[in-house]
């Protein structure tokens, strides 16, 4: 049986340029309908391969940006990006940058998502940081917290805190995208914080995210499928 897709997979086309995300959504067709472009590619014509894929392929979007300035500068640029009739956007999940972000967005369909902690990072990493001590999921937990207060659309964090980020009352009716998702018996890379597909949207996330295990796979097309048939026994 085929499966159809489903746009809680998020494919993240980390690849070096637009030519090779366009070639890499072309073998996986109709399985994937949600992709995200990230800062990797940005000099290699991610926006140019956002708006082919959202425009003429009508796959939805991620934008990956995880801006992070002066509140006026970050309304500039989100207003920018709004234009594009994209899906989701990153920002840093701090309140100025966040309420700056909803500004930029004005009226449109843009989504908001605050970066709580990245995915590759742990305790050693946020003390190097000089980040304010303490349990990373608690420290995720109240980045969350304050994103979601100040008016983002949902929040990027690890599916090891997803159950914890929805619970808490700030998060009714929000997003939860979870990168570091990694199907069982992938290799981690440099994620630190990881789960599976079927542990994540149990979990309560709505969406995650895979990518190494998807393109770097033989047949990308049947690693995106056996991710859909995962979701799909959830």
């Amino acid at each position: 049986m085929t499966l159809p897709s489903d746009d809680r997979l998020i494919v993240a086309l980390d690849l070096p340029n637009a030519l090779a995300g366009l070639e890499l959504a072309r073998q996986l067709g109709d399985a994937v309908s949600f992709y995200k472009i990230g800062l990797g590619m940005l000099t290699g014509g991610g926006l140019a391969l956002a708006n082919e894929l959202k425009q003429e392929h009508g796959k939805r979007i991620f934008l990956d940006m995880k801006f992070f300035d002066i509140g006026a500068t970050v309304a500039s640029a989100v207003r920018g990006i709004a234009q594009y009739d994209l899906d989701f956007l990153t920002v840093h999940g701090d309140p100025h940058v966040v309420r700056a972000a909803r500004d930029g967005a004005g009226g449109s369909n843009l989504k908001i998502l605050g970066v709580t902690v990245l995915t590759s990072l742990d305790r050693g990493d946020l003390d190097d940081g000089m980040m304010q001590p303490g349990d990373i999921t608690e420290f995720t937990l109240e980045r969350a917290a304050r994103a979601l207060a100040a008016g983002a659309d949902g929040v990027i964090a690890s599916p090891q805190e997803a159950a914890a980020i929805r619970a808490l009352p700030e998060a009714a009716g929000k997003l939860i995208v979870t990168p570091g998702v990694r199907p069982a018996g992938a290799d981690l890379g440099d994620q630190k914080r990881v789960a599976t597909p079927a542990r994540a949207l149990q979990d309560g996330a709505d969406h995650i995210v895979v990518g190494r295990p998807v393109w770097q796979a033989t047949d990308p097309r049947a690693a995106a499928r056996a991710v859909l048939a995962e979701i799909a026994a959830v």
